[in-house]
């Protein structure tokens, strides 16, 4: 029998509408009288951010660029010299004679033969003066130096490389940041979100280098304009294109090529950025002599573009969009296919010289079919789900030394029934769940705030209301308990806009940096998140047709509170980085799957999970050099993951299977001339935790491997790797096409890391003997047989600038 609720649900967004009119003010009678301006690169036109700007004769105070290479600064007695200095540019000092709103200061960069210069978005101290912790960069320079797998530069792949961040094993672009899964990690692309980071099964991610600019992975201490998972920020910006002339790069590799194009669009106040990358396996196949395989098709392929207009001096607009896709199909019979798609417009407006205005809409959609051929079991199954969000913050700065941001953020969650449609004549009985939607409005308030020359502080408060609505349905079960007998007992369905289920919480996030010398500071934080999304899936490494489910009646939002403190000293005029860091994670209401669940093909879903509490904790190691002929960074983590969930694993707490307790990473690289350099890189980990079988019996005369109640008590051997690269750059004799090779050698020794292991009979004591062929067996006795992925690959790439 089914029962409705006839509850009328407001839509909260009318809160929306109380806080437009903030967006619109105007702060009158300022104190502060600021010179304002831009930096620019000479060469692109780019904007310059971190640049530092100052007053000939007060170089002891001054003002850093933004994002868009803008500045503010007190006004000094006129006619003075202003200074404009930025790491691998020309300074640049230019007399003031009279205030103007419209100033523009293009650096030239300095010519280094030999002298390797990594160019961010931030002075070289900031790792000690902010109050950051917790947070890594990774520039686009840096990904394009480090050896890649087939030739193909991958972001995921760099940030694996970095303190905190394990993965799931060999082959595997999934990020599990101080102990949460892969589904705790918000990967944002200009603000919006990313559901599938991935190609070809997670050995590459969806980001094509030449067309970032800015990646900043938050750990701990995520900003408070930014929520919705508990784990980490993965934050990543296209590039803006040159607004002074046409120019573009790319490469072509051994699996794909890649080409990205921008330049100016109008004029100098517009630009545009258009990039595009492919694979060509498919078109290796068919050359193959076997007809199976020369059916075969494998491939992925993915287009960016970003627009940028400026309106004078005080608007900027962007948009930007990606659109992605996979697909594997196996001789006609078997088809597997994945897209994204994801906009984002952004808005920013300078209202006067201290109010800024910040506002981001997004559309993000992930969608994945599969089909099989066969008459009397053929399907077609597919399954979608999207985001659709607005964020808008306004920054206030009162003064140099304080920074106060507000704002909201609206998020509308959908996710579409799965629809499993049998084909003609097969006896597959059709299947179609119902629609799961999600509304959260979040709320924010952050200060930052210098309290004096050695204590800076951080302080920021998210408010989150998140509500379950209509079209949709909820089970009641037996005892009201779905984990018991999963004995469904009355239906209760909601019609649009309805409320089904309503949680909310408050996110404390404070920082605190104490200088306790000369480049040397102490840091301390405390995060909490709240998720309301999560993945429900038997599979760690992340799959394409994982199943997203949103917090409701019975599944509970996760809730993640981090403290960390660290030590960071920078050495050798800045030209070193040092940081040890220490964290503690405590995780409420993560979910994990029962024995032998079914996820993928129930409406149910809360009769096949189980939900418990987990912890992390762990060490943090980093020494980085940044400046000179020879950059990179060592960096070793030793950290332990527990969950502790009832009726898996007795009760008892166990770790995941992504849990290292020990992670090594060394990546360097040196410039021998000004054409040659070498790079390379060398990971070592503990391996993966594991379940292997304490037993086997026999069905139908096959042997079948047995499993304990102890989840994950054995471990894969240790892993480690050794990647090394070469690049040679072409003679550049002013020619306005310049080229470089770029030959890599993944597992560099061979090592034979392990994939996965099969517990199975051996016939004849050989691996590939098959009894079904009607061949003779003279033996048979149980073994394990390993699966590895890659021994010595080497790869070439031709890259290319014009």
């Amino acid at each position: 029998m089914f029962k409705y609720r006839s509850q009328p649900f407001w839509n909260i967004f009318f809160v929306v509408l109380v806080w437009l009119p903030v967006f619109s003010v105007r702060v009158m009678g300022q104190d502060a009288d600021n010179l304002m301006g831009q930096v620019l690169d000479k060469v692109s036109g780019e904007p310059l951010p971190g640049a530092t700007v100052f007053w000939k004769d007060q170089s002891s105070k001054g003002a850093v660029t933004d994002v868009d290479g803008r500045f503010s600064i007190a006004m000094n007695a006129l006619p003075s010299t202003l200074e404009i200095r930025f790491l691998g540019y020309q300074p640049v000092s230019r007399a003031i004679n009279n205030k103007t709103d419209d100033l523009k200061f293009f650096l030239h960069p300095e010519e280094m033969a030999l002298e390797e210069v990594l160019v961010s978005d931030r002075r070289e101290d900031h790792n000690v003066l902010s109050t950051e912790i917790g947070r890594n960069e990774i520039s686009g320079e840096e990904l394009k130096r480090i050896p890649a797998l087939f030739g193909e530069v991958d972001l995921l792949r760099g940030i694996q490389l970095l303190p905190g961040v394990n993965t799931a094993g060999e082959g595997t672009t999934g990020l599990f940041v101080r102990g949460g899964s892969a589904d705790q990690n918000l990967i944002q692309i200009d603000g919006a979100p990313i559901y599938n980071p991935s190609h070809f099964f997670g050995f590459f991610s969806v980001f094509n280098p030449d067309a970032l600019t800015d990646v900043s992975l938050y750990k701990g201490n995520i900003p408070a304009q930014f929520g919705g998972r508990v784990s980490s920020l993965l934050d990543i910006s296209l590039k803006e294109g040159n607004t002074r002339k046409i120019e573009g790069e790319g490469g072509i590799g051994s699996i794909s090529s890649r080409l990205t194009v921008d330049g100016p669009l109008f004029s100098d106040n517009s630009s545009f950025v258009l990039s595009g990358r492919r694979t060509y396996a498919d078109i290796f196949l068919a050359f193959s002599p076997n007809e199976d395989i020369r059916d075969n098709q494998l491939y992925f392929y993915d287009l960016s573009g970003k627009l940028m207009w400026r309106k004078g001096t005080k608007n900027k607009f962007t948009f930007s969009t990606y659109y992605g896709s996979d697909f594997l199909g196996l001789s006609g019979q078997f088809g597997l296919g994945w897209n994204n798609w994801i906009n984002s417009f952004n808005w920013d407006r300078q209202i006067n010289e201290q109010l800024y205005l910040d506002v981001t809409a997004y559309y993000s959609y992930y969608k994945y079919l599969i089909g099989f051929s066969d008459e009397d079991n053929g399907f077609d199954w597919s399954n979608y789900f999207s985001e659709t969000g607005i964020r808008a913050a306004l920054t206030y700065l009162p003064r140099e030394s304080t920074e106060i941001k507000t704002g909201i953020h609206s998020q509308l969650y959908y996710f579409a029934p799965v629809d499993l449609q049998p084909a003609e004549g097969s006896g597959i009985e059709p299947l179609v769940t119902n629609p799961r939607v999600g509304l959260q409005n979040n709320f924010f308030i952050a200060l930052k705030e210098e309290i004096s020359e050695r204590i800076s502080i951080e302080g920021g408060l998210r408010y989150g209301l998140y509500q379950q609505i209509g079209e949709g349905v909820n089970y009641l079960y037996e005892n009201n308990d779905p984990g018991g007998s999963g004995q469904v007992t009355d239906t209760l369905e909601y019609r649009l806009g309805e409320k089904m289920q309503q949680y909310q919480g408050l996110e404390p996030r404070l920082a605190v940096r104490y200088l306790a010398g000369k480049g040397t500071a102490i840091k301390g934080s405390y995060n909490r998140n709240y998720q309301y999304i999560q993945v429900a899936s038997n599979s760690s490494a992340g799959l394409p047709i994982d199943r997203w489910v949103p917090a409701g009646k019975y599944i509970l939002p996760i809730r993640g509170d981090q403290v960390s403190a660290g030590i960071f000293q920078n050495l050798s005029n800045n030209q070193w980085e040092v940081s040890v860091e220490g964290y503690y994670r405590d995780f409420r209401n993560i979910v994990d799957l029962k024995q032998g669940a079914n996820v993928l093909f129930s409406d149910n879903i809360e009769t096949e999970i189980l939900s418990g509490n987990g912890w992390s904790y762990g060490l943090e190691f980093l020494l980085r050099k940044n400046v000179g002929k020879t950059t990179g960074w060592l960096s070793y983590t030793r950290s332990r993951v527990f969950r502790k969930i009832r009726g898996i694993n007795g009760g008892f707490p166990y770790p995941p299977r992504y849990d290292r307790p020990n992670d090594v990473s060394l990546v360097v690289s040196h410039q021998l001339s000004e054409r040659v350099s070498l790079s390379g890189t060398f990971i070592y980990t503990t391996g993966i935790a594991v379940t292997f079988p304490v037993g086997s019996y026999e069905v139908d005369e096959q042997r079948v491997p047995l499993y304990g109640e102890q989840r994950n008590s054995d471990r894969f051997p240790d892993y480690h790797r050794m990647d090394l690269s070469l690049t040679l750059k072409n003679k550049d004799k002013g020619r306005w096409w310049q080229g470089s090779w770029n030959f890599s050698i993944y597992n560099a020794y061979g090592r034979k890391n392990p994939f996965s292991y099969e517990f199975t009979d051996i016939y004849n004591n050989d691996i590939g003997f098959d009894p079904g062929l009607g061949e003779e067996v003279s033996a048979v006795r149980p073994g394990v047989v390993m699966t590895y992925l890659f021994g010595i690959l080497p790869s070439v790439t031709y890259n290319f600038k014009f």
